[in-house]
């Protein structure tokens, strides 16, 4: 899990970098080698790991427009997905999605820009493992925002009422783009509304990988032995902007001072030594072995060719 989540940071920092090569000192979001826009999602590592460190090759995940910690955790190609946010040829869409529309069947993940989107896609899925009589869970990871959309209420009665194996995962990161989860939401909670449709709703405090890890185990298992959905939310940490270019102003003063104070790697990392699960030549070896394989993809990404402008209306759906 740690070394999952050294990946994925090490992986959002060098797009960082590489997103803002020719958009200074005035920021175009045309330019450079990524063009459009660039969700990060630093800060919310633990959330991804802990819940899919339960899964496996078959399980289902959708993810958000912020998708890169879960689609590194539920193991999508690494080399293909940074050639995808590169909009090259050897990317996973052929370089037509961009880093908000990562899909990869090998692994039966998908992501999408749209509010609370992957919550029915989710739960089809689901239905259809039950309808098959096939093994497999179904994850949809979505915003504490998604929650107070039409999608998350539908979808949620029909996994309740189909005693459906799907979990919903909300990351509470407290701010819906520029605004607040108190000014948007009528509970403080997310997970009391497991209540309304007779699921377990269960609140996981302080981005704690530990303690997501737990409550996952428990959603995933029930959901295995036909038990039907559970809601997760965790409060968690949104360590970058909105989007790459956000000034962030909505923020009030000290508060991302606060939240860097507060950074799950770290905290991990020193629980892990201090715990004695593993020393200081370990976690380096992993966070070696994290740099390299970040270091590999996107050089695969770069020296990948573009698309072939022929190829611009191919494998689409008219």
């Amino acid at each position: 899990m740690y070394e999952t989540m050294v990946t994925s940071r090490r992986f959002e920092e060098t797009i960082e970098k590489i997103y803002l090569e020719g958009k200074q000192p005035v920021f175009n979001m045309a330019s450079g080698p990524i063009p459009g826009e660039m969700h990060l999602s630093n800060g919310q590592e633990p959330v991804a790991v802990g819940v899919c460190a339960h899964l496996e090759k078959g399980d289902i995940v959708t993810a958000t427009h912020r998708p890169h910690h879960e689609a590194i955790a539920k193991g999508v190609d690494l080399n293909r997905m940074a050639a995808e946010i590169f909009g090259r040829a050897t990317g996973l869409s052929g370089g037509r999605g961009g880093h908000m529309h990562l899909f990869d069947p090998e692994v039966n993940f998908a992501c999408a820009g749209i509010i609370a989107q992957g919550m029915g896609p989710a739960v089809g899925a689901a239905l259809s493992r039950k309808m098959q009589g096939k093994p497999g869970v179904a994850v949809a990871f979505i915003g504490e925002g998604a929650a107070n959309q039409g999608a998350f209420h539908e979808a949620m009665n029909l996994a309740a009422l189909w005693k459906l194996p799907f979990i919903c995962v909300i990351e509470d990161n407290s701010w819906g783009i520029s605004v607040a989860k108190k000014d948007s939401t009528a509970v403080a909670r997310n997970d009391v509304r497991g209540a309304a449709y007779g699921v377990p709703g269960v609140y996981v405090e302080g981005n704690d990988p530990w303690k997501i890890f737990e409550a996952a185990g428990d959603a995933v298992a029930r959901a295995r032995a036909g038990e039907g959905p559970s809601l997760i939310e965790v409060e968690t940490y949104r360590l970058a902007g909105h989007f790459m270019g956000d000034a962030e102003g909505y923020r009030p003063k000290g508060e991302k001072e606060a939240l860097f104070a507060r950074d799950p790697i770290p905290a991990m990392r020193k629980r892990l030594l201090d715990e004695g699960a593993a020393d200081e030549a370990k976690l380096k070896e992993l966070e070696a072995r994290a740099e390299d394989r970040v270091s590999a993809a996107i050089d695969f990404a770069r020296s990948s060719a573009a698309p072939a402008p022929e190829d611009a209306l191919t494998e689409i759906f008219a």
